[in-house]
């Protein structure tokens, strides 16, 4: 069973990112066309899951079944789309996740949603700390309960996703 806990930000999650980030070059090659550190991991000073959220953009995302044995030898599960149409989810760490690989074909629209939360959070400080206390309470409350952490983060997450795309329209 999955556990929720929400850590104080930790400077190594940029390493980590960076480490897989070659690790995932290294599998889509010439398909991949960028690489974002993505998720609460990838803000300065938010507390969150200690889980590395990456998002490689490619050029056909159909071409990213082809490497599914080598994301498997690296760790990974293939899950396929999961609920997302157009993406590619590759979990790492079974029941103690340490990464999220979402991947996206150049264009698509979920690409700038996460980077704009991304983004948001950075520039508006305030904001990120209302998301850490949130999660912290959600976290002791849903420890054991997955969904329901989700589903209380959920109405945050959609109020400031729309201020977010908002806010990286203009800059």
């Amino acid at each position: 069973m999955r556990i929720i806990k929400v850590v104080p930000y930790q400077d190594e999650w940029i390493n980590k990112f960076q480490e897989e980030a070659l690790k995932i070059k290294e599998i889509f090659g010439d398909q991949l066309l960028e690489i974002h550190h993505i998720g609460s991991t990838s803000v300065p000073g938010l507390k969150a899951k200690p889980i590395i959220d990456i998002i490689p953009v490619v050029k056909n995302i159909d071409e990213i079944d082809l490497f599914n044995e080598e994301m498997e030898a690296f760790g990974y599960e293939v899950r396929g789309e999961l609920g997302i149409p157009g993406r590619r989810y590759f979990p790492k760490g079974g029941e103690n996740r340490s990464h999220h690989v979402h991947v996206f074909q150049i264009g698509d629209e979920n690409i700038k949603r996460h980077l704009a939360f991304r983004d948001y959070l950075i520039a508006y400080p305030g904001v990120a700390k209302e998301y850490a206390d949130l999660k912290e309470i959600l976290a002791s409350k849903f420890e054991n309960h997955p969904e329901s952490y989700w589903e209380g983060k959920e109405n945050f997450i959609k109020e400031t996703e729309m201020k977010a795309l908002n806010f990286y329209s203009k800059n």
